[in-house]
């Protein structure tokens, strides 16, 4: 028996851009992808359950383009600073997000 394997293109999409990081977290703990984990000392943290069986969170974040620096690390041309806090999703669509997905061009990061 001959098995052939199935070349997927990579999935370009869907792109959100929320205003801010607080805006982003927002969404995510009311879409429930954010978790509380307590240490062995008692301390609490929220963590967010970016890869489970029914969805994928890339948090690409603040994105910048261009800028240019010398051997020394000493800015010579600022870097541009897109608008938005950038997220990468695969999953089913949790409420109210489609107002936050964008369509860009050029992709920043994709999902391979």
């Amino acid at each position: 028996m001959t098995e052939e394997l199935l070349e997927t293109p990579a999935s370009p999409g869907p792109f959100f851009r929320f205003a801010d990081e607080a805006s982003w977290l927002t969404a995510a703990r009311t879409a429930g992808f954010m978790t509380t984990v307590t240490d062995d000392e008692g301390a609490e943290t929220e963590q967010l359950q970016a890869y489970t069986h029914s969805h994928a969170i890339d948090v690409v974040g603040v994105i910048t383009v261009g800028g240019e620096w010398d051997e020394e690390g000493n800015e010579i041309a600022s870097p541009t600073i897109l608008d938005g806090f950038h997220i990468n999703y695969i999953g089913d669509l949790p409420a109210g997000w489609e107002a936050f997905e964008v369509k860009p061009d050029n992709p920043y990061r994709v999902f391979a």
